[in-house]
């Protein structure tokens, strides 16, 4: 859409001259997010400072029903900061401060530009811990996080983002600015606004001051790389490890092509994979008590012995731990690298696993796909990379769109769903009918209208086009 001089006059008198953006340049910046090669710019795109400059900016596009996107640090998996009908793109950029760090009651008070490793080192000074780690944590910002309810590996003990939020400030599609809840650890007083907003993708409010539960840092981890001969022993290892007891702080699976494909990508990775691995267990224990940590250790080694492994590695010092995780948090840019791609994040009870693999691996050949699989397998969460290789654009376009319907179909039936942290976005919400029925997505749609009523935040994503 077009947006008339008198309408960029009126935003460039509340954000200033010198944060108003029009040049085709910037537009393609802000225009594009980790999302394939997706790129669609909003038409001016406005860098406001404050909460009171994002309500007056919400209040003319509200007028004027101009589409308004949240434009955060661009690194999600699923279209949600794209701006796919033009309109303002909003980035937080400047909401970049970290505003308190409440030690005696063990929060944080936050602006959403913050970068969410920046944040985790910023409280680990004080001896706390903000747990939620997305392998993206060193650039993906926590609005973002709040916004796709973000996980990590480290969600498996400590939970994802939802579980630490306890209030934020929202500016509403209309301009009204509301708190949605309060500081405090408990809360049974009215609608749980709160949790609303987490996961909601940029399409009810958009957030401009969070309020953070933060728990105290424990002091000691001990973590293993376990090499399997069979992928499907790997996923169910899985399971067999929680059923003995044991909760580790992050489970996390590699198949070969994924571990290949990093240490290639990856300079000074000193990992040596067997020809007859085909997958990997990367598992973290962690505590205060070293010698409890180490006899959690010993039972896990007694229950992956029941399968067919190689030699396991035991990180026993600080460089080998960096070095392990560095090749997990790589996997997708290492993919991404070798070859265009599409992600798909599905997630099932983790007992399911093994049949989720084996499926996945099914429908790729039926329709004539290779994928790489990893992900946070403790949670049940896999991540799904579709590679074109040296398919046809035609097959690319045509057969692939079929064979993740399909997957999508096998993880919903093995009582799973369709994200479990990456979210729906644009790429994703023409699937969600396999998950959900015509009367939860209208009662879904409800929402949206009663926070957004011109459907002008974020429009166009989350639900099927038919239903837009």
């Amino acid at each position: 859409m077009n947006l008339n001089p008198e309408l960029l006059s009126a935003l460039e008198k509340i954000v200033g001259p010198s944060y108003l953006f029009t040049d085709e340049a910037t537009r393609k910046i802000y225009g594009h997010d980790e999302t394939e090669d997706l790129n669609f710019p909003p038409n001016v795109v406005l860098k406001p400072a404050n909460t009171i400059e994002v309500a007056e900016i919400l209040k003319v596009a509200n007028l004027h029903k101009i589409p308004v996107v949240p434009i955060g640090a661009r690194t999600g998996l699923s279209g949600g900061a794209l701006s796919i009908y033009g309109g303002i793109g909003i980035s937080m950029e400047r909401f970049n401060k970290i505003i308190e760090i409440d030690e005696q009651n063990l929060q944080v008070t936050t602006e959403p530009g913050v970068i969410t490793q920046v944040l985790r080192e910023a409280v680990a000074e004080k001896g706390l811990l903000y747990p939620v780690d997305p392998s993206s944590m060193g650039s993906c910002w926590i609005g973002g996080n709040i916004a796709e309810n973000s996980g990590g590996a480290r969600a498996l003990k400590y939970g994802v983002t939802k579980d630490y939020v306890l209030n934020l400030e929202v500016v509403l599609p209309t301009g009204d600015i509301i708190w949605t809840g309060a500081n405090t650890l408990k809360n049974s007083t009215g609608y749980n606004l709160t949790q609303l907003m987490v996961g909601s993708e940029g399409t009810l409010g958009i957030v401009t001051k969070i309020v953070l539960k933060l728990i105290p840092q424990n002091k000691h981890n001990v973590l293993l790389l376990v090499p399997f001969y069979k992928a499907e022993q790997a996923c169910e290892a899985v399971s067999a490890i929680f059923r003995a007891g044991i909760v580790p702080s992050a489970l996390e699976f590699m198949e070969r092509d994924a571990i290949d494909w990093t240490l290639k990508f990856v300079d000074g990775l000193n990992v040596s994979v067997q020809d007859s691995v085909q997958a990997h267990l990367l598992i973290e224990v962690d505590g205060n008590y070293p010698e409890i940590l180490m006899q959690e250790a010993e039972h896990i080694l007694t229950v992956v012995e029941q399968f067919e492994i190689d030699e396991v590695l035991f990180a026993d010092t600080e460089e080998q731990k960096n070095a392990l995780w560095k090749m997990r948090r790589s996997v997708a840019e290492a993919v991404k690298a070798n070859s265009i791609y599409k992600e798909e994040d599905t997630v099932v009870p983790r007992y399911e696993l093994p049949k989720l693999l084996k499926g996945i691996k099914k429908i790729g050949a039926k329709y004539g796909f290779q994928s790489v699989c990893y992900g946070h397998a403790g949670d049940g969460n896999l991540h799904v990379n579709i590679i074109k290789g040296a398919m046809t654009n035609d097959n690319w376009q045509t057969e692939v769109p079929k064979g993740i319907r399909e997957i999508f179909e096998l993880t919903v039936g093995l009582k799973g769903t369709l994200s479990g942290e990456h979210g729906i976005g644009l790429v994703q919400k023409n699937y969600m009918d396999i998950a959900f029925s015509k009367v939860h997505l209208e009662l879904m749609e409800r929402i949206k209208a009663v926070f957004d009523p011109n459907n002008i935040l974020n429009p166009g994503k989350i639900f099927p086009d038919a239903a837009d």
